[in-house]
């Protein structure tokens, strides 16, 4: 369950980042719609670090680097 949440969250980054591409060409600096993808984009990172994190603190997460 949370592999998929973290899954949608990545999306939603990549959505977002879609979106201000789009608006930084298609409004030409004159709105404020890139700011507010920009917003959307940083609250969705920090909501996936804080699941990564808690995924790893409570072992539904693990890390299987052949290195560590």
């Amino acid at each position: 369950m949370l592999k998929l949440i973290i899954i949608l969250l990545l999306a939603g980054i990549l959505v977002s980042l879609v979106c201000g591409f789009v608006f930084f060409y298609k409004d030409k600096g004159r709105s404020k719609r890139v700011l507010y993808a920009l917003g959307v984009r940083v609250t969705l990172a920090v909501i996936m670090m804080v699941c990564v994190f808690y995924g790893l603190m409570t072992g539904e997460l693990s890390i299987q680097a052949p290195w560590l």
